[in-house]
């Protein structure tokens, strides 16, 4: 048993209180470290998930064809109109048909986007005049009274009632929809579809000659045929 006098005992309690207070540090700062290092690590994962999420809602995808120079699916931001699709898909070529284009018209996510070669909007002019060719002479059947006047066969008042009880809505008609109408190709139910959104639905039928590329003769063939429910 050691014996220690008054100073030794001061110097060994002065030596165990260094050595306690070392401990508890050691102790305390390897706790605050590791609390430090989650907190950082769940700011680090929270920030990331907010960007991930305010990327995510800020842009969209859209399939670009035809005539531009890059082909294919681009990233947009989500208030991006079809003037921001065409630049980021390199520009129109030389041979895209623009009259048709609405470079205003705004964008939703998994849109395509075909922009016609002259080429093709040829081809379907000439389509949409040999369809309505083809319907007007599956529809308007005559004949021939005594007097010599031309009137409608039995069998075309019916088809012609069944047509009008069958109308298409032109306020919610899908481009399909629009497209069985006669003289309508996929181009003038795309400019029907984009006037709708852009100034609201048709109040009338005779409204809808207010679509560019609908004019009286076209009108006159489909007036019958479409409603505004």
């Amino acid at each position: 048993m050691y014996n220690f006098n008054k100073k030794q005992k001061i110097v060994l309690g002065i030596l165990v209180a260094i050595v306690a207070g070392f401990i508890c540090y050691y102790v305390y700062a390897k706790e605050d470290n590791a609390s430090t290092q989650i907190d950082i690590e769940n700011t680090i994962e929270t920030q990331e998930d907010e960007e991930n999420k305010s990327y995510s809602d800020d842009m969209i995808f859209v399939h670009m064809s035809g005539a531009v120079n890059k082909e294919g699916l681009i990233e947009l931001k989500a208030d991006s109109r079809i003037a921001d699709a065409i630049d980021k898909a390199g520009g129109i070529r030389d041979d895209a048909y623009v009259d048709d284009i609405n470079l205003a018209y705004k964008l939703e996510d998994g849109m395509k986007i075909h922009i016609f070669t002259k080429e093709e909007k040829e081809k379907e002019g000439e389509k949409e005049e040999s369809d309505l060719s083809n319907l007007e002479d599956l529809t308007e059947k005559y004949v021939t009274t005594s007097s010599g006047v031309s009137t409608k066969s039995e069998e075309s008042e019916g088809n012609s009632n069944a047509n009008k009880s069958e109308k298409i809505n032109i306020n919610t008609a899908t481009q399909a929809q629009l497209e069985t109408l006669p003289g309508i190709g996929p181009s003038t139910a795309i400019k029907i579809i984009s006037y709708r959104k852009d100034n609201g639905k048709f109040s009338s039928v005779e409204d809808i000659r207010d679509v560019s590329g609908i004019g009286e003769a076209k009108f006159e063939k489909i007036k019958e045929l479409i409603c505004v429910k």
